[in-house]
């Protein structure tokens, strides 16, 4: 098992936190650790957005708890009334994350029955926990999202490269192939969770560089190119062996997918800045996939058996070479230093213009 950085960094804060309650001479300190433990967040901007958060919500409820501990005492179900309606406000102001800690400073606040100075020192160390693992999280590894995000990357990219090349030659034992399969999707989860990060801070973050910004472009497209090579592996799964084939056609799509992953292969090399700046690759790749579209389209015009369930097939690897190929192109641009053109779900334009604001 693996020691990741918020892991190492979760045991800071929490030793952190209690070291700062135990100095400020609290006889109850694990309020802090656990407000640190539930406060460490996967990136800057969640972190100081959670810290916000947590200051609006943690405040309102330990008013909310002093007053109701002055009417009400610790009765428990008072306290129990009180958690029902911190959580609809948090509910409310769209705040869910920050729930669990603002309960336990409800809880803690009514312990107090009402008395001022014991509420404050229950309050002040829940603070002392957020602020405890926000310092942690910016100052001791840093959570760098786009450099995860490019080392995920590849590790993805390898393991859809050896299904692909296997899956309809049949070189790969099924239990592996499933295995490695739902590997596969839980890495491409991963990997969009760790791009939505990068995406996040870019947006969000006032200093975000315009070069950045060009990256994001080219990583959106890089994903929704792995997704659409994992699409080609769910598609074959479920029709192309069902449907009759031929020898020949066997070796036309083991072929093309063969094709395919080089290609996009060459386009990764490219972006790593690997590959020799004239490499007629991509000419070659758009020339193979007509003449492979050219043969589905005259098999299904013969109507042979199977026709529609190969052409569905073919037509996923169509899309997926297609991707590829735009991830080409958007890769020529940046390298080129060009503006990048191509048309993606947000504008790099606009992008640009509120960088400039700011």
């Amino acid at each position: 098992m693996a020691l990741g950085a918020r892991v190492l960094k979760t045991g800071i804060a929490v030793t952190l936190s209690l070291y700062v309650a135990l100095l400020l001479g609290s006889a109850s300190p694990v309020i802090a650790a656990v407000a640190a433990i539930f406060a460490m967040q996967p990136s800057i901007y969640r972190s100081w957005r959670y810290f916000l958060d947590q200051l609006q919500t943690n405040v309102l409820g330990a008013a909310l708890a002093l007053a109701a501990g002055r009417f009400f005492s610790n009765e428990p179900l008072a306290i129990g009334i009180v958690c029902i309606l911190v959580i609809l406000i948090c509910l409310q102001m769209k705040m869910e994350e920050t729930i669990g800690i603002t309960l336990v400073t409800v809880v803690a606040v009514m312990e107090a029955s009402g008395q001022w100075d014991f509420a404050l020192n229950r309050f002040l160390l829940s603070l002392v926990g957020i602020g405890a693992a926000f310092l942690v999280n910016i100052f001791f590894i840093p959570p760098k999202p786009k450099e995860q995000f490019v080392s995920q990357i590849h590790s993805v990219f390898q393991k859809m490269s050896l299904l692909l090349r296997t899956v309809i030659s049949d070189e790969i034992k099924e239990s592996v192939f499933r295995e490695e399969k739902a590997a596969l999707g839980g890495a491409l989860k991963l990997l969009a969770g760790k791009y939505s990060l990068f995406e996040e801070e870019q947006k969000k973050l006032k200093r975000a560089k315009y070069s950045r910004s060009r990256h994001l472009v080219v990583y959106k497209q890089m994903l929704h190119t792995m997704e659409k090579g994992a699409e080609v592996l769910d598609v074959i799964d479920e029709h192309y062996f069902g449907a009759g084939r031929s020898p020949e056609a066997d070796e036309m799509f083991d072929h093309h997918l063969e094709r395919l992953i080089k290609y996009h292969e060459h386009v990764m090399l490219k972006f790593d800045d690997k590959l020799k700046p004239d490499s007629q690759e991509a000419e070659n790749f758009e020339e193979e996939n007509t003449r492979f579209m050219d043969w589905v389209v005259h098999r299904c015009s013969q109507g042979l058996e199977g026709s529609v369930r190969l052409s569905v097939v073919a037509a996923v690897m169509y899309d997926y070479g297609y991707q590829t190929g735009r991830l080409n192109r958007l890769v020529e641009q940046f390298k080129g230093g060009a503006d990048l053109k191509d048309p993606l779900d947000f504008s790099l334009e606009r992008l640009r213009r509120n960088f400039d604001r700011s």
